[in-house]
C-alpha cells in the first residue's frame, strides 16, 4: 500500500510540469500573436532610401527603390505566414494539411521577393502551387470521404472520428519529421 502512494504523487508531479509547460508554450504563443500588429509595422522604422545601412549589415533594395517599401512587402508576407505556421503546428482537426496549401503559397512570394530580376511580385504562382493542390485535395477529399463511410457504418460521433483520423506526433520536431 505505501508502494502505491509515492508512483502516485510522481504522476501527479509530472503532469503539472506537462500542464505548466502547455501554458507556458500556449502563453508565449498567445503573446506572439498579440504582438504580430506591432511586428507588421516594424517596417516603419526603416528609413525611405534605397540603401539601409546599420551597423550590422547594407541592404541594398534595388528594383524596390525604396527599402522601407520592400520591407512592408516583406512583413506583409511573413506575418501571415508566421500566423498560418502557428495554425498548423495546433490544429488538432483532421484537415489541418490544407494549410499547406497557403504555406507554401507565401514561402513561394517570400522566395519570389529576394529575386532581384522580378519584374510582378505574385504573378503565376498558382501554377506552382498546382502539384502541391493536386496531392492535399485529393487527400483530404479521401479522408473526408471514409469519415463520413465510417458515420454511415458505426455509431461514433463525428469527433471520436476526427480523433480516430488525427496523427499526433508528441512535440514539435515528431510533427515536422511526419512531413519528411
Amino acid at each position: 500500500m505505501d508502494n502505491k502512494q509515492p508512483k502516485l504523487k510522481e504522476k501527479s508531479g509530472s503532469y503539472h510540469q506537462s500542464n505548466n509547460k502547455h501554458i507556458i508554450i500556449g502563453t508565449l504563443i498567445a503573446t506572439f500573436i498579440a504582438i504580430t500588429p506591432y511586428l507588421f509595422y516594424l517596417h516603419e522604422s526603416i528609413p525611405d532610401k534605397q540603401v539601409w545601412n546599420t551597423f550590422l549589415f547594407s541592404y541594398d533594395s534595388k528594383s524596390w527603390q525604396s527599402a522601407n517599401f520592400a520591407m512592408w512587402v516583406l512583413t506583409g508576407k511573413l506575418i501571415p505566414l508566421l500566423l498560418i505556421f502557428i495554425w498548423f503546428f495546433t490544429c488538432r482537426h483532421w484537415w489541418y494539411h490544407t494549410l499547406i496549401v497557403p504555406i507554401v503559397m507565401y514561402v513561394y512570394q517570400i522566395i519570389e521577393f529576394f529575386n532581384t530580376t522580378l519584374n510582378y511580385l505574385d504573378e503565376f504562382q498558382l501554377i506552382y502551387l498546382i502539384p502541391i493542390m493536386a496531392i492535399i485535395i485529393p487527400t483530404i477529399y479521401l479522408i473526408r470521404a471514409q469519415m463520413f463511410n465510417k458515420i454511415n457504418e458505426t455509431t461514433k460521433s463525428m469527433q471520436e472520428l476526427e480523433d480516430e483520423f488525427k496523427v499526433s506526433p508528441k512535440n514539435f520536431w515528431d510533427k515536422i519529421k511526419q512531413y519528411f
